[in-house]
């Protein structure tokens, strides 16, 4: 695994600093490839030395995910059709695979309770902080709160569910990135000498199929092979990505 060490950007968050290292089991400065660094932002991670990328934090009340949440398609998105929000639907929803949370935000945005999973310790570490910060903030705190995360294995987490079973599960595994966008670039840079690529996807897809009771919805690159095992039923498919969709029961309205 690459180095990672921990470093408080101002003398001021030196003992918050301190707590993430000994959670995240970090050794504090001294020479690596990465830095989890802590400072009035919040966490982010960065890489080290010349040409290196970064800083990337969990932001969502501003950037990107700002940006989606206020000019993102509302119900009309792929996204929202994939997972079978309707008029009266809004799925009960994990999402197994979390990442950094932005497709799990626009969910939450559209009324959907979401539970956040994410196995590297290190990026749910950013998540958890994203999510702290958002919850301070008037109009996305009420959207965050509808999102919890779990850290760990999800194919373990989800054989051992306690509680209610989702309605969906939404898997989109780490493969190449599907546009060429600096912020994607960046981001795959940094986080896949941690996370590798998902060679499990088809047992996470297997232990999703078990635990799901309405369907199972896959991200994949548009021109992707569907991941092996049980074949979706049907895929929407956009410019760069599709959602495999693998049903096993109809989402219907409360009434």
């Amino acid at each position: 695994m690459s180095t990672v060490c921990m470093q408080a950007l101002e003398p001021a968050f030196a003992q918050a600093a301190a707590g993430w290292a000994e959670r995240l089991q970090l050794r504090m400065d001294g020479d690596a490839e990465f830095a989890l660094q802590v400072g009035r932002q919040g966490l982010q991670f960065v890489e080290l030395g010349r040409g290196a990328a970064g800083p990337v934090r969990v932001d969502f009340v501003d950037g990107v995910v700002a940006h989606r949440r206020l000019f993102g398609g509302g119900n009309g998105q792929m996204i929202a059709r994939a997972v079978g929000i309707q008029p009266g639907v809004r799925p009960l929803l994990v999402d197994a695979t979390a990442g950094l949370g932005r497709d799990a935000f626009v969910l939450a945005r559209l009324g959907c309770a979401v539970t956040l999973i994410e196995r590297q310790p290190l990026i749910a570490a950013l998540l958890e902080d994203g999510l702290q910060r958002a919850l301070a903030d008037p109009e996305v705190g009420p959207i965050v709160a509808q999102m919890r995360l779990l850290c760990g294995n999800a194919i373990d987490l989800l054989g051992a569910w306690d509680g209610e079973p989702p309605q969906v599960i939404y898997l989109d595994p780490m493969f190449p990135p599907r546009d060429k966008s600096a912020l994607v670039k960046k981001e795959m840079r940094l986080f896949r000498p941690l996370a590798g690529s998902d060679d499990d996807a088809p047992a996470l897809l297997a232990a999703a199929l078990t635990l799901a009771t309405h369907r199972v919805v896959v991200k994949r690159p548009r021109k992707a092979p569907v991941i092996a095992g049980e074949p979706p039923g049907y895929a929407l498919e956009g410019k760069s990505s599709r959602f495999d969709i693998y049903p096993k029961k109809s989402l219907k309205a409360k009434g």
